[in-house]
C-alpha cells in the first residue's frame, strides 16, 4: 500500500506507515519540505522549477538557466576529435578551426546564443568566436580565431550553446 495523502488528521489510507512508497499532492495542496531532502533515480522536474538565489532576494528559472549543448575537441587531431560533449550528435570539421556541431534535441528556433574557447596546440592562444555563421534548430557552427585574427586549429576547442529547447 502507498500513501496517498497527509492531511490535518494524520496518514489517512494506510494503517502501518512503514509501508508509505511514495507522496502525491496536487498543485493546490502544495508541499513543503524541511531539511535534507535524498532523491535518487530518475526525477523529472517541470520547466517551471525555480532556484533562490544565494543570497535569497531573488529566484531563476532551472530550464531557462542550463547549458543545452557542449562539446570539446581536439582541432589539432584528423577531423577534430571529440573528447567529450552533451547533446552533440556529431562534429564536422571544415577546416582551418572551422567546426559545427549537429544537436541530438534541436534547439527551438535560432535566437539561441554561443560561447566558446580555443587554446594550446600552437604559438600563442586563440579565442572562439561566430564569425558571420548562419544557425539552424540542429546545429551551430563556430570558428577560432588566432591572436592575429586568422581561423586557426588547436588542441583545445570547447563550445557550449544555451537557449531554448524544442
Amino acid at each position: 500500500m502507498a500513501l496517498t495523502k497527509i492531511g490535518k488528521e494524520g496518514i489517512t489510507g494506510i494503517s502501518n506507515a512503514a509501508n508509505a512508497t511514495f507522496l502525491t499532492a496536487t498543485s493546490a495542496e502544495g508541499v513543503t519540505l524541511a531539511g535534507t531532502l535524498a532523491v535518487t533515480g530518475v526525477h523529472t522536474v517541470g520547466n517551471n522549477a525555480v532556484a533562490t538565489s544565494e543570497g535569497g532576494a531573488v529566484t531563476t528559472s532551472i530550464a531557462q538557466g542550463l547549458i543545452k549543448q557542449w562539446v570539446n575537441l581536439d582541432g589539432t587531431s584528423s577531423g577534430a576529435a571529440e573528447r567529450d560533449s552533451f547533446n552533440t550528435g556529431s562534429t564536422t570539421d571544415h577546416g582551418g578551426g572551422d567546426y559545427s556541431a549537429a544537436f541530438t534535441n534541436d534547439m527551438a528556433n535560432t535566437n539561441y546564443g554561443n560561447a566558446g574557447e580555443g587554446g594550446t596546440g600552437g604559438a600563442g592562444t586563440s579565442h572562439m568566436f561566430l564569425c558571420g555563421h548562419t544557425k539552424a534548430t540542429g546545429s551551430t557552427r563556430v570558428t577560432n580565431l588566432s591572436d592575429g585574427g586568422g581561423a586557426a586549429d588547436r588542441n583545445i576547442h570547447c563550445f557550449i550553446t544555451y537557449g531554448d529547447l524544442a
